[in-house]
């Protein structure tokens, strides 16, 4: 398999590959100067076995049990970090290396947020906009998880903004532009941070989301929204700068400078694994490695945002 065929299994960008190789994450091969992936490599990845030696004890995760986040989950089926950027990917694979059993689970923040209140995952992670206070992530856990106290971790600061057609043939120049008839958008689906930036600021413009064209049109990851957009099959999309450098034929218009962050119930602080994970975030040698690859502020990594 190409790296692209192995991020579309593991629901991750190309990048997101190439990170999990550099970190010794995922076993691969090279045919020439091409790197190839084998099935039984990517299963022993997905199956935590990748790098035993790195590892002070074997580790056994359940195939089936990586994304299954229904009501009947049992809390021992594993460490589950929700979320969907790169940094979440190398953050679970150095916490299997050092012997806890983490998944992800790839789900948008309000979902993340939902599946945290009925103890589905350990961690959740939210880049989730409020604007009636302009600020993030604390009006909606105390929405989305009331009466539980929690701890919010930053992970990263973030630019979004609006992809474009190369040359923005269009003229976009903001949020406004969404309520134009000659133009087409490509959505993030619902409880994605993007979407809920999106809608807010539509509602305080007076759009609504039903005039706009493609609006209905649901994607579930950034890379596919810039794809498109690249493509020509959309005008307009919300996302992340760094995934806009990935694509071709694509402009990023900055808009909004974002927070996400890590949410965990307060009382599940003393826990092993939480304590592992906040130790990895908080190592200079995680800072070092993220600080090189561009599209991230760790300016604040780890520090405690609020307790709620």
């Amino acid at each position: 398999m190409t790296a692209e065929e192995v991020a579309l299994r593991l629901k991750i960008s190309k990048s997101g590959v190439y990170a999990l190789i550099k970190a010794g994450a995922i076993g691969h091969y090279k045919v020439g100067r091409k790197i190839r992936f084998s099935a039984a490599q990517l299963r022993a990845y997905v199956e935590g076995t990748a790098c035993p030696a790195a590892r002070p004890g074997p580790v056994v995760l359940e195939e089936g049990r990586h994304f299954d986040l229904g009501a009947q989950r049992p809390g021992s089926a594993g460490f589950v970090i929700c979320g969907q950027d790169l940094i979440l990917d190398v953050l679970s694979n150095l916490l299997r290396q050092r012997g806890v059993m983490a998944l992800r689970a790839y789900i948008g923040s309000y979902d993340s947020l939902v599946s945290l209140y009925h103890d589905r995952v350990g961690v959740a992670t939210a880049h989730l906009w409020d604007g009636a206070s302009d600020s993030y992530n604390i009006a909606h856990v105390r929405a989305l998880l009331p009466g539980i106290a929690c701890t919010i971790v930053n992970v990263t600061w973030r630019m979004q903004g609006l992809y474009l057609a190369e040359g923005n043939p269009k003229r976009i120049t903001g949020w406004a532009d969404f309520g134009r008839d000659d133009i087409r958008m490509i959505n993030r689906e619902k409880g994605a941070g993007s979407r809920v930036l999106l809608d807010e600021h539509l509602r305080r413009l007076g759009i609504s989301g039903s005039r706009i064209a493609g609006y209905g049109q649901e994607s579930a990851s950034h890379l596919a929204l810039a794809s498109a957009v690249g493509r020509g099959e959309a005008d307009i999309a919300v996302g992340t700068e760094k995934i806009a450098r990935q694509v071709d034929g694509v402009a990023f218009l900055p808009m909004q400078r974002e927070r996400y962050d890590l949410v965990v119930k307060t009382e599940h602080l003393p826990r092993p694994e939480v304590q592992a994970l906040l130790s990895v975030l908080r190592s200079q040698a995680f800072k070092a490695e993220f600080g090189a690859i561009g599209g991230y502020d760790l300016r604040d990594i780890g520090r405690v945002i609020c307790e709620t």
